[in-house]
Parts: structure tokens; C-alpha cells; sequence
């Protein structure tokens, strides 16, 4: 661990001014009327508020700023509350700041001058244009038309980043404190045309993904509780992968530590499922893709549920 990410996670993140008005509130945290569950949904990518000053300083118009958004995400699990289940979403745009990367991911091609010796610019997401400012949106367009100073870029991660994390550890914290066990659902949405199984493919089965459920290949959730999620979700018919193409990334690895009672496991939706791509809008299936996905978060959002879940796994590894 390089002494940046050792001074992040060992400090108490303190925010500070925010460089945009706009992000005064940098997220909300909504609250059930009474916490029952160890259950805590976290929306890093559904935030669609794009400062001025952004704005002004890209030539992307807002519609293609917006293809990296996890459109509506947020919407689509706002039924933790009625779990008694807290949901962290975000404020500001994933093209503005990414939550899922380390904190100090940065990239030197977007920045004027040299980067501190604690920045990791060697991951395979800064080489892609994606790190935790990014450079490019999804369709590797450049967000920037100058680069920006290292300044603006710690200011991001100090008054958004920072807090942000700060209040999912706090939620996780209070949920193992309070049911001896916690879990993150970190909730995400990806483009429908990625969304395709490649072993199907070369097997000529064109089928899209509807799910993909991601674990960090068995790491960071207990495998009950992931076989129950995917198990309830192909019950509804729904083409439902796991960790194919995408495992969880920095949120689902650094939360995620079952051998503590820390269990953390993403879900990927289809936006093809829930809205028109193209305008960005909700389509005729959100409501009935909504109320799945709280079905299916139901199932296992009682403490007592999951705690046979997780009991019935931990008696048949001792058996």
C-alpha cells in the first residue's frame, strides 16, 4: 500500500470546499424510517448534476457527457428504504469524478505538470482514459479541451471522493455493529451492446446480458448469498451472469472482506432493459424492472434471511 492510499483510508476524511456550487451536497444518503437490514446500496454513477463550469470547459455537449452515467440506477433500487436498507447515491456525474477507482488513480496525459509520487499511473483503467478524473467518456471522446491542474484535480477527490467513501464505510460500520454481519450492494448499469456473454458468441447465441452479478470471482461475497441473487433473478427469466465481463472493480475489492462479515457484491443492469439508449429515457419496462430488482433484494434484506444464508454456508464449510 503506497502512502497515498495509506494516508486516505487511515485519516478521517474531512471534507472540504467543494470546487462547484452546484455539489454544496455532494450526496445523499436516504434513510429507512428504521433500520432492519445489514443490507446498504451504494449508486457511485447514477449522479447527473454537470456544473457550468464543467460545461464550459468541455466541447462534449451534455447528452454524450451522459453516456457514461448509470442512468437511473439509483431509481431502479430506490426501494432499499421500504427493506429498511440505507441507499448512498451520488451527486455529481461519473465523468466528472469516478468513485470506483482508487483515490488517487490519475492520469499524467489530463494533467499540466507532474503528478505526485503516490498517484498510480499505471493501471490498466488510467491507460484506458478512466481513471478517477477521467479523460474520456465511454465512447473515448475527450472530455477536456485543456488539461487540467493537479489543484483542481485533488480538490475533487478531497471534497467528493473523500466524503463519499467516508459515508459508505460509516454505513457498513453501523450495519456490522448493529447485525454482526453488513453488505454492500454497489449498483451499476452497463450499455446493451457490451452486454453479451462472449462464450455464447462464438457459439452463435446472440442472447444480450440482462445481469451481470460481480464478486471479484468468489473474493468479496460470500458464494450463498451471490448463488441466491442469481438463482432469484433467472427464476424471473432474466440472462444473468457472473463476473462475465465485469467482476467489480475498486468499491466491490476494497469493501469486500467476507472473513470479517463484510460482504460485497455489484450488480450490472442492462440499460437496454429499463430505457431508450438513445434518448435516455425511462422506458415502458422500468417500473416492472424496478419491482423485480426489490423482490429479489427482499429475499435476502432480513437479517434473519441472511443470516441463514450466510449460517448455511459457514455449516456446510465445516461439515
Amino acid at each position: 500500500m503506497n502512502d497515498g492510499m495509506r494516508e486516505w483510508r487511515e485519516t478521517n476524511s474531512t471534507a472540504t470546499p467543494c470546487c462547484e456550487p452546484e455539489f454544496e451536497r455532494a450526496f445523499d444518503i436516504i434513510e429507512p424510517d428504521t433500520l432492519v437490514s445489514p443490507l446498504v446500496f451504494s449508486s457511485p454513477h447514477s449522479g447527473r448534476i454537470y456544473p457550468a463550469r464543467f460545461l464550459a470547459a468541455t466541447p462534449l455537449d451534455a447528452a454524450t457527457l451522459r453516456r457514461s452515467e448509470d442512468a437511473y440506477v439509483d431509481d431502479l433500487f430506490a426501494s432499499a428504504s421500504s427493506m429498511g436498507a440505507p441507499l448512498l447515491r451520488a451527486r455529481f456525474p461519473r465523468a466528472y469524478l469516478d468513485l470506483n477507482r482508487e483515490p488517487y488513480e490519475l492520469d499524467p496525459k489530463l494533467f499540466d505538470g507532474a503528478l505526485p509520487s503516490f498517484a498510480n499511473t499505471r493501471s490498466l483503467r488510467v491507460a484506458a482514459g478512466l481513471g478517477t478524473i477521467p479523460r474520456v467518456v465511454a465512447d473515448a471522446r475527450e472530455i477536456y479541451a485543456s488539461r487540467l491542474t493537479l489543484d483542481e484535480g485533488l480538490r475533487r477527490i478531497d471534497s467528493l471522493y473523500k466524503p463519499y467513501h467516508a459515508a459508505l464505510r460509516g454505513l457498513m460500520e453501523r450495519a456490522a455493529a448493529r447485525f454482526g454481519v453488513a453488505v454492500l450492494i454497489d449498483c451499476h448499469s452497463m450499455p446493451s451492446t457490451g452486454a453479451r456473454d462472449p462464450l455464447l458468441s462464438t457459439r452463435g447465441d446472440k442472447r444480450r446480458i440482462d445481469f451481470v452479478i460481480g464478486d471479484r470471482y468468489g473474493a468479496s461475497a460470500s458464494t450463498g448469498l451471490v448463488d441466491v441473487v442469481e438463482d432469484r433473478l433467472r427464476g424471473r427469466g432474466y440472462h444473468v451472469m457472473r463476473n462475465r465481463p465485469y467482476a467489480g472493480g475498486f468499491i466491490t475489492e476494497h469493501y469486500g472482506k467476507p472473513v470479517g462479515g463484510w460482504h460485497a457484491l455489484q450488480i450490472e443492469v442492462s440499460r437496454g432493459l429499463y430505457m431508450d439508449e438513445s434518448t435516455l429515457q425511462k422506458n415502458e419496462r422500468f417500473d416492472a424492472i424496478a419491482r423485480d430488482l426489490a423482490d429479489v433484494m427482499a429475499m435476502v434484506a432480513r437479517h434473519e434471511d441472511l443470516s441463514e444464508i450466510l449460517g448455511g454456508e459457514r455449516r456446510a464449510a465445516a461439515e
